[in-house]
């Protein structure tokens, strides 16, 4: 794991970037599964989005937002370029403010 997360100012809630699983996740404490965001490098440089997953009794309160804010800022601390497989992070980017990272995304249709 490493040192990059981002927390949420509403809660306790902390994004882990596992570089070696291609993935960002979150412990959802008092819960057996964690909220996951899956990646995969299709190049050097670029990645593919692939999907998220949250629990369903912690949809709708922003946990996906989460990760894939953390997954957004990866990108550009990294300087990849990369598609967007899933539906959500596609609709997350498209209704949030991307400063740095308009030219580095391209999403694809599923």
């Amino acid at each position: 794991m490493s040192a990059f997360s981002v927390l949420s100012p509403n809660s306790d809630l902390r994004v882990k970037h596992d570089r070696h699983n291609l993935c960002f996740s979150i412990n959802l404490d008092g819960h057996q599964d964690s909220a996951v965001l899956h990646y995969k490098f299709t190049s050097k440089k670029e990645v593919d989005l692939l999907s998220t997953y949250v629990p369903e009794s912690f949809r709708g309160k922003c946990v996906t937002a989460l990760l894939s804010k953390a997954a957004m800022n990866f990108l550009v601390e990294e300087n990849l370029k990369a598609h967007i497989s899933c539906w959500y992070i596609k609709k997350y980017v498209e209704e949030t403010p991307l400063l740095g990272t308009a030219d580095t995304l391209q999403p694809h249709e599923v």
